[in-house]
């Protein structure tokens, strides 16, 4: 099952605080603690989901490749996490620090009295991301590269500058529904006692503030449509599907918000002689039937330029030559693949008679009669692919 993205885990934007997201954990841990869910195996996973996200959102480097890259920039970190292998002791001695310590075991979740609530201010409005797709080739993703994109998106509009009112501040009020608040509080009598519930003012959809005159440029939206230029870098190493996030370069919110995130999603062009696979790349060298009894030094194309290979007297079909770091980088850093040179042969279709006649002349010649230690060889390098 695809793992949920970690912002969503703990309930926090892309742009909150070490603090934020510490306290966000804190809630979560506190609401699916073991103590508090006994047997719930969904309340457990939860737990343990929980803890992976802060361990990736509270680091800051791992932090920077998440955001960059989703899951996949996290390479092995994030495959096993917290619910593949690690316990829930393991989870309370890294995290106890958050708890003044008395997170170190099962017992005595009534010490967690003291933590939660919080108040619900005014909501913000938060631009919708946008998703765009760019090319990449195979020496760019061996380098790294600067690209430039044009994008529409929803800008600030420039003549009430985002806020959406005619006149700036003398435009705006207090909505009167909610009394600047943002939120309605409602009292509910049931056979447990009074209880209160909040929710998102409908009337100024939680930013606590109405327009008296709308801007006549943007019709009290604060946005408008536009084009802009957005220039970016790639790093070294990505791979087709990637997911790079830009973050504030999306559409702009509705007066005054925050923008959304600039998704770019890596599409990888095919190179016409090289096939990558991970981070190694595989060319296909086809030798003559010369070339494979006599042996040569043939040109091979690499990301950088073409180099020589020696290719050695007596070489058969499908031997692999390996050209050391020669391949791509890896994102994560952990060193450079090779170039894997996959030795064919071209067995000529037609011959003429002469051609056919010379070939006749070798056919029974002691040399060109495989032994038995060459065809037990054979075997089992074909039984290895096999198995």
């Amino acid at each position: 099952m695809a793992k949920r993205d970690y912002y969503e885990v703990l309930e926090v934007e892309k742009s909150a605080s070490l603090d934020d997201i510490k306290k966000a954990y804190r809630k979560k841990a506190i609401q699916y603690h073991p103590d508090k869910n006994q047997g719930d195996k969904g309340a457990e996973e939860k737990f343990k989901e929980a803890a992976e996200a802060y361990s990736v959102l509270s680091d800051d480097q791992k932090r920077k490749m998440y955001d960059q890259f989703g899951h996949a920039g996290l390479g092995g970190a994030s495959q096993g996490g917290y619910g593949g292998g690690m316990t829930m002791e393991d989870i309370f001695s890294q995290f106890g620090d958050l708890f003044g310590g008395s997170f170190g075991s099962f017992g005595g979740f009534s010490s967690f009295g003291g933590f939660g609530g919080g108040s619900q201010g005014r909501a913000v409005q938060r631009g919708s991301d946008l998703r765009v797709k760019v090319k990449v080739t195979l020496k760019e993703i061996a380098n790294g590269v600067e690209k430039k994109i044009k994008v529409k998106k929803y800008i600030p509009c420039s003549k009430c500058n985002g806020s959406g009112a005619d006149g700036g501040d003398k435009s705006i009020t207090s909505c009167p529904t909610c009394k600047g608040s943002g939120y309605m509080t409602r009292v509910a009598h049931t056979i447990l006692g009074q209880m209160q519930t909040r929710s998102t003012c409908s009337s100024c959809g939680g930013s606590g503030k109405t327009i008296t005159k709308k801007c006549t440029s943007c019709y009290g939206e604060g946005i408008v449509s536009a084009e802009e230029v957005i220039t970016f870098n790639i790093p070294a190493g990505v791979a087709e599907g990637m997911q790079l996030s830009l973050s504030g370069k999306g559409n702009a919110a509705r007066r005054g918000g925050i923008n959304g995130d600039l998704l770019v999603v890596i599409e990888e062009e095919r190179h016409s002689e090289l096939i990558r696979q991970d981070n190694d790349l595989i060319y296909n060298l086809l030798l003559t039937v010369p070339q494979a009894i006599l042996g040569d030094s043939i040109e091979v194309p690499t990301i950088d330029g073409k180099v020589k290979v020696k290719v050695e007297p007596g070489t058969q079909p499908g031997k692999i030559l390996r050209l050391r770091s020669k391949g791509l980088p890896s994102i994560n850093s952990y060193g450079t693949g090779d170039l894997l040179v996959n030795i064919s042969i071209y067995i000529p279709e037609k011959l003429s008679g002469a051609e056919k006649d010379k070939v006749k002349e070798l056919a029974n010649a002691d040399n060109f009669q495989p032994t038995e230690s060459i065809k037990n060889k054979i075997f089992n390098k074909f039984r290895d692919l096999l198995d």
